[in-house]
């Protein structure tokens, strides 16, 4: 049997959404072309809309004025799905895969589930799918929200789960398209703020197992860069 594939995790910290956007992008021809890894990138961002390519302006209920005072930024972006809200407060985790060999873009979704669910589960909190609706839902509340590209095989944009994310952000939204459901948080099921870093490790822990990946931690960042360190392996887990 072959070794698993190799996937490095990068902590990026806090990132403008453009940026990571930007990295993203040029980080996935790179993946195509051989160059680079697998990569998971696990990051939060400050506050921002971003619609998908199926959302809508008018899914945001506020205009450039009342954005910019609430410093709410606003992008129009190429993965699927609609309109969602990113914070500080959330984990958001951008895979850039090479798919290609092993399955197509309803099995990657389908795992992005299972991921998520059992990250949760780690912490106590029972979650699931309603059929019908994106994301994973606590209840009938939307607890994490999944949006992704894949072009020739290549991911990237992926997950946001909400951990001790300020709902009010999706206030000014109708989140998905959902007008109906309502969003939560870890710390909101919990009752209590909880550690993102933990979350994190929970999440690279099931990332890989899911998808069969050998998960390494790298020193350096892809964000100010795209030439990144050999990754610092630690026993093929996280």
């Amino acid at each position: 049997m072959p070794p698993p594939v190799t996937c490095r995790v990068v902590r990026a910290g806090v990132v403008e959404y453009l940026k990571s956007w930007e990295v993203q992008r040029a980080l996935a021809q790179e993946v195509a072309d051989g160059m680079q890894p697998n990569t998971l990138i696990l990051l939060e961002h400050p506050p921002v809309y971003t619609i998908g390519r199926r959302g809508s302006r008018d899914h945001v209920m506020l205009d450039d004025v009342e954005l910019s005072e609430l410093g709410i930024s606003l992008h129009e972006i190429d993965r699927g799905g609609q309109v969602t809200f990113h914070g500080p407060g959330q984990l958001v985790a951008y895979p850039v895969l090479d798919i290609r060999e092993w399955g197509g873009p309803v099995k990657y979704v389908r795992t992005l589930e299972r991921v998520i669910i059992r990250t949760l589960a780690d912490f106590g909190i029972t979650a699931g799918l309603i059929e019908g609706l994106t994301g994973v839902w606590a209840g009938d509340r939307k607890i994490a929200a999944i949006g992704v590209k894949i072009s020739s095989g290549i991911t990237y944009h992926g997950l946001a789960l909400y951990v001790n994310t300020d709902l009010s952000g999706f206030d000014h939204i109708v989140p998905c398209g959902i007008t109906d459901r309502d969003v939560t948080s870890m710390k909101k099921q919990l009752g209590e703020p909880v550690d993102v870093d933990l979350v994190a490790y929970s999440l690279v822990y099931h990332f890989g197992g899911e998808m069969g990946l050998r998960m390494t931690e790298t020193e350096s960042s892809i964000i100010e860069g795209l030439a990144v360190a050999q990754p610092a392996v630690r026993n093929g887990s996280p």
